[in-house]
């Protein structure tokens, strides 16, 4: 046992995402071209976050969590999702640093980062474009007509067991010429567990 938890502390701040969740309380304030307005979609989710084997760049290690989320809008729960993304989380502890790469399947790639300490409660993941480190990638259709500025998402690990997160991506739409903030929100709560004993 002691060895477990020792383990576990290797995740830092990431320990407890692991496991499987789902939160139904979704809200996702986009841009509509077809109708050409902003409005509010409601949403059901499934989130994994899953440990990966450590990571050695050099003198730098890493211990994180591969993870996946999907959304399917409310009353469309049987049917293709309209969102879905993959990624790690990554901690660096010696440096005190946590990361955030993601893919989107609207073609967006993004890896993100923040300081951060073991104990945290509040995890912050910020990206620009152009950001050596940092930085935003998306495919030509997109940048033409919705161009990222920027982007911050925030997990937050709640005191009743439940992780609730925001995102923001800053856009500059071609069809307004205006910027506005593509913003997301849920709160889920555990569903499964992963022990390593347990299959399947």
């Amino acid at each position: 046992m002691p060895n477990d938890i020792a383990y576990s502390r290797k995740l830092g701040p990431l320990t407890p995402l692991v496991g499987e969740w789902e939160g139904n309380v979704g809200v996702d304030l986009s841009y509509h071209n077809k109708d050409d307005w902003t409005t509010e979609t409601t949403y059901f989710e499934k989130a994994s976050f899953k440990p990966i084997p450590v990571q050695e760049n050099g003198q730098q290690t890493l211990w994180g969590l591969n993870y996946s989320m999907t959304a399917w809008r409310h009353g469309e729960e049987a049917m293709d999702p309209f969102h879905d993304e993959i990624g790690f989380l990554l901690w660096d502890k010696a440096h005190g640093e946590l990361m955030r790469t993601v893919v989107f399947g609207r073609g967006i790639a993004i890896l993100a980062g923040s300081n951060a300490r073991q104990e945290d409660k509040i995890l912050t993941f910020d990206a620009k474009p152009g950001s050596p480190c940092y930085g935003v990638l998306q495919n030509k259709y997109l940048l033409e007509r919705a161009e990222i500025r920027d982007f911050k998402s925030c997990f937050t690990i709640n005191d009743d067991g439940t992780f609730s997160y925001t995102s923001d991506l800053l856009l500059k739409l071609a069809a307004t010429g205006t910027e506005m903030h593509h913003t997301d929100r849920n709160t889920l709560h555990r569903v499964k567990r992963y022990h390593p004993s347990a299959e399947g």
